[in-house]
């Protein structure tokens, strides 16, 4: 219980999101997410360019003297050079190849990106901000829960709700997060293959900032989970949400309605009186004489059992029938 305890604490919570947000910042703004090298052919030799390039006849190629013949016997790959370079979510920049000193120059990733792929691209830009967003403000939540913890015992309730919504807000940063994230690979692997003719990397591969994006995600799912499950905990399966109703009982009648004269069960006999305990009652049936079999019920007055039914005979016909017609009326069917 004591590990459940520490895995559902807030503290906790608040950590893994801090977390998640300085490492999808970090990842972000870095320009590390894929490196690689680049094949393009030697440049020409020049007065800041004086190794791996092409000799110029006039321009001594390393310790030569300009009055040497230039010869260039280069073949296959070495008439080639391979500068790195390392891309980011912004900008891409690549080692200059015309100067002997180590130099990068860098530019805007969107002025790689084919035509077809821009708006995948701002699209993958505008979530990845979401993300970041999310993230700020689920950190503030718990903060500001930590915060009404520890300053009013009373206040928790309030702590509660935001612990709510910073579970909400940073599961949505995490689906987010991640959309973007596979977005943008998308995207570049695009322009590996469609962009411009002076970007044409000969390998690549995935670098720091791109294991930091998804060690990222990772915090900030398991950082909504143990927030979720923290307010389900307390919330939901410990405290009522709501004041329990009012036990409402329907009262019992005292005695049962009276019987309609029409019932069949109806006997104009007095009954006993019901206040009378169940115990007297016995006695005072025991008492009774039992009812003789010899001379069935009178029924009562107004039953329809109690009125005589006529007895028809199937040899005598009933009084008045049949009954003649008079004379000049005809009461035959029309059929």
């Amino acid at each position: 219980m004591t590990i459940l305890e520490h895995i559902r604490s807030p503290r906790l919570s608040f950590a893994q999101t801090a977390a998640s947000l300085a490492l999808g910042g970090a990842a972000i703004a870095s320009s590390y997410w894929c490196v690689g090298r680049q094949k393009v052919p030697k440049p020409l030799c020049s007065p800041t360019k004086r190794r791996h390039c092409v000799p110029v006849p006039g321009l001594a190629a390393g310790n030569g003297s300009a009055t040497d013949p230039q010869f260039s016997w280069d073949t296959g790959d070495d008439r080639f050079v391979f500068p790195a370079f390392h891309v980011g979510l912004f900008y891409c920049c690549e080692e200059n190849i015309y100067t002997d000193a180590w130099e990068e120059k860098c530019r805007g990733f969107h002025t790689l990106t084919p035509p077809s792929e821009k708006a995948m691209m701002w699209l993958s830009v505008t979530m990845e901000i979401m993300y970041m967003g999310l993230l700020c403000v689920s950190c503030v939540l718990l903060c500001v829960q930590l915060c009404v913890g520890a300053c009013s015992p009373a206040g928790r309730r309030w702590g509660q709700m935001f612990n709510a919504f910073a579970a909400v807000f940073t599961v949505l940063a995490g689906l987010i997060g991640m959309v973007a994230h596979m977005m943008f690979m998308q995207v570049f692997q695009t322009t590996v293959s469609m962009g411009p003719e002076d970007f044409k990397p000969h390998s690549y591969g995935y670098s720091w900032a791109f294991y930091v994006a998804w060690l990222g995600f990772t915090a900030c799912m398991a950082a909504g989970v143990s927030t979720l499950n923290s307010y389900t905990k307390r919330v939901l399966m410990v405290g009522r949400r709501f004041p329990p109703a009012p036990d409402y009982t329907l009262p019992s009648p005292d005695s049962p309605p009276p019987l309609s004269h029409l019932s069949p069960y109806y006997d104009p006999s007095p009954s006993l009186p019901t206040s009378s305990p169940r115990r007297h009652l016995t006695h005072s049936l025991a008492l009774l004489p039992p009812p003789s079999h010899a001379t069935p019920p009178s029924p009562a007055p107004f039953h329809r059992l109690a009125l005589t039914s006529p007895s028809v005979s199937p040899h005598r016909g009933l009084p008045g029938w049949p009954r003649r017609l008079p004379a000049g009326e005809d009461y035959s069917s029309p059929l």
